[in-house]
C-alpha cells in the first residue's frame, strides 16, 4: 500500500507533504489521506481502488464538485494533477486504481467537538446553515449541464439488482422494498425535482467553522441523479441524535420538527423546494432506508460475509410495517 500511496503523492506533487491515512469506517470504499505541510491540513487524497466504477464517473462527480465550487457553493473543491488532470489513473495489482486530490474542508467535524456547536449560537443557526448549504448545492445543480454523467437512481436501486444482492431468506424485506420503488417510479421527475445531489449528506460530510458557523461540504463519491428531496430526508434520519435521548414518542417528534423547520428555513433560503414532494417526506425516509439497507448487503458481499441483521433489523421492520419517520414517533422506539 505504501508504494501505491507514494505513487499517488508524485502524481500532485506532495512528495514534501505528510500525507496521514484516515481510519476506515464500514462501507468506507477508498483509501484517504490528509496531507499536511509544516503542521498545517493543504488536501485531502483519495485512492479509489475498489475497481467497481468506471472513469467517467469519478470525471462526473469531480466535474460537479469544480462547478459547484467556482459557482460560489461551500464545497471542498478539487485539485488538478501536475499534468491538469482532476482523475489520475494507476495500475496497482492487476486493477485500475483512480487518484484524486481536494482541498481540505476548513473548520472541524461537529461530533470532533463533542456536537456542541460555537460557542454562543444557538443550535438553530447550525440547522440553518446546514439546509441553506444544502439549498446552495441543490439551486446549482438544477441548472446544471455536465459532459460527464453520474448513475441514476434507478440505474443501481431496481429489483433485478437488489433480488441479486438480497437472498430469499428476506423475502418480506424484498417485497417491502419492491412496493416502494413502484411508489418512487410515480414520482415526478422534472428538472426542480430531480438532478444530481450528494446522496451522502450529514454532518460525517462537512466541516464546521466554530468562528463563523460555515459549512464547508466535501465526500461526493456517491453523489447520483435522484429527487433533491432523498438529501433532505438523509438530513431528517441523520437529525434524529438531538431527540434519541428523550423516551416520550411526542416529544421526539416535536423535537424534530423544531430541528427541520429550522433547515428548512436555510434550505428556502436558496432554493425552492415542492411543498407537494416535501408533503411525501416519510416516503423519502423510507428511500433513505433502503439505501442504508443495500449498503449493508453490498459491504457484506465485498468483505465475504454475511449481513449482520441486528444493523438493519430497525430499517427493514419500518418498510415491512409500513411505520412512518423511521419509527421515531412510535412509543416502542429504540431509544
Amino acid at each position: 500500500m505504501k508504494e501505491l500511496l507514494d505513487s499517488a503523492k508524485k502524481l500532485f506533487a506532495l512528495e514534501a507533504y505528510e500525507c496521514r491515512p484516515v481510519s476506515g469506517h464500514e462501507g468506507g470504499r477508498n483509501l484517504v489521506c490528509i496531507c499536511s505541510l509544516n503542521g498545517e491540513n493543504r488536501y485531502v487524497l483519495r485512492v479509489s481502488a475498489l475497481g467497481d466504477r468506471r472513469l467517467e464517473e469519478y470525471l462526473a462527480e469531480t466535474e460537479f464538485v469544480r462547478y459547484l465550487a467556482q459557482s460560489g457553493a461551500p464545497v471542498a473543491n478539487v485539485i488538478p494533477s501536475v499534468q491538469g488532470r482532476d482523475v489520475e489513473r494507476l495500475e496497482w495489482n492487476g486493477k485500475a486504481v483512480c487518484v484524486s486530490l481536494f482541498e481540505y474542508a476548513k473548520g472541524m467535524l461537529i461530533s470532533d467537538n463533542g456536537y456542541r456547536y460555537r460557542e454562543g449560537a444557538p443550535l438553530e443557526e447550525y440547522f440553518f446553515n446546514t439546509g441553506r448549504a444544502l439549498g446552495a448545492i441543490h439551486a446549482l445543480s438544477k441548472r446544471y449541464a455536465p459532459a460527464h454523467r453520474r448513475p441514476d437512481y434507478f440505474d443501481k436501486y431496481n429489483m433485478d439488482y437488489i433480488s441479486r444482492l438480497i437472498p430469499d431468506s428476506y423475502a418480506e424485506l424484498k417485497s417491502a422494498i419492491a412496493k416502494r420503488l413502484e411508489e418512487f417510479h410515480a414520482l415526478p421527475m422534472d428538472q426542480s425535482s430531480y438532478g444530481l445531489v450528494h446522496f451522502d449528506f450529514s454532518d460525517g460530510n462537512y466541516h464546521v467553522d466554530m468562528s463563523t458557523g460555515d459549512l464547508t461540504v466535501f465526500d461526493f463519491d456517491n453523489c447520483m441523479n435522484c429527487w433533491y428531496m432523498f438529501d433532505l430526508a438523509n438530513l431528517w434520519t441523520h437529525g434524529v441524535g438531538w431527540c434519541r435521548s428523550e423516551k416520550d414518542a411526542e416529544r421526539r417528534m416535536a423535537i424534530m420538527r423544531w430541528y427541520f423547520d429550522a433547515v428548512l428555513r436555510g434550505y428556502r433560503h436558496e432554493t425552492e423546494v415542492s411543498e407537494a414532494l416535501l408533503a411525501r417526506l416519510p416516503l423519502f425516509i423510507d428511500m433513505v432506508l433502503i439505501e442504508n439497507i443495500v449498503d449493508e448487503f453490498e459491504c457484506s458481499a465485498r468483505e465475504g460475509e454475511e449481513p449482520d441483521y441486528e444493523d438493519i433489523e430497525d430499517a427493514a421492520q419500518c418498510l415491512i410495517h409500513s411505520i412512518p419517520y423511521a419509527g421515531v414517533g412510535t412509543d416502542d422506539y429504540d431509544c
